[in-house]
């Protein structure tokens, strides 16, 4: 049942344009743009090795957080997870099938970007096995996270509201998350705090990976809290009406 349901959300996603817009063509729009024009300090270096990581973390939350949360909002308005309520499928089904569904789109994410990337001259550093591994670790619990905030909200909010909050939250971790924006640019008595959130340690995280070579544990660590306190939130709350 969850192999169903994962293939039926993948095939929704890729027929959706607007979700295609915000998962493919904004984040190939933002790493040729900020990587060609020079609009951003980026504190030395090239700007592409900087942005890489960075708009391969936003795809990762463009798909499971933002475009999650709205699809699933307008689900449960026209009734959609009303009928799959009235199905073997259980909640905790339900959001393993639209993560496994997530974790798909974000593979042709991540071979888009990627293959961008290196056309643009971006030069990964570090040994491939360690990159692969913990890049993979690092995506995986992003998108855990993710996944469990857009379904939290998408579970307790109207799909108006969450359609806003959506776009809204996107809008300001894609500004405060040290996605395009170095981190070190933003006061000190704000970055403590702007190193916890999610985005900042999945981009944070792929950067040291990618860039580094080194095993980001402290991002590592942040991500598996947000993933389990968001996915718990989500599968004690959710809503299928």
């Amino acid at each position: 049942m969850v192999l169903a349901q994962a293939g039926a959300e993948v095939r929704g996603m890729l027929r959706n344009g607007e979700q295609l817009l915000l998962t493919m063509i904004i984040p190939v729009l933002l790493l040729v743009g900020f990587s060609l024009a020079p609009l951003i300090d980026v504190g030395g270096g090239r700007r592409v090795d900087f942005l890489a990581p960075g708009v391969l973390a936003l795809a990762v939350m463009s798909t499971a957080f933002t475009g999650q949360a709205i699809a699933t909002g307008f689900e449960r308005r026209y009734g959609v997870l009303k009928r799959l309520g009235a199905t073997p499928l259980s909640r905790g089904g339900l959001m393993l099938a639209k993560t496994a569904a997530v974790l798909v789109v974000e593979a042709v994410q991540v071979v888009v970007l990627v293959a961008v990337a290196l056309a643009l001259g971006w030069s990964p550093q570090g040994s491939p096995v360690t990159s692969v591994l913990a890049g993979g670790a690092l995506v995986l619990l992003g998108t855990a996270a993710f996944s469990g905030l857009g379904l939290l909200m998408a579970g307790l909010l109207r799909a108006e509201a969450t359609l806003a909050a959506a776009n809204l939250v996107y809008l300001l971790l894609l500004a405060a998350g040290g996605v395009v924006f170095p981190l070190d640019k933003f006061p000190a008595a704000v970055r403590p705090v702007l190193e916890l959130l999610p985005i900042s340690a999945l981009t944070g995280g792929l950067r040291t990976v990618l860039t580094g070579g080194a095993l980001p544990l402290a991002a590592l660590a942040v991500l598996a809290v947000w993933a389990v306190v968001s996915l718990g939130l989500a599968a004690r709350t959710f809503r299928w009406e």
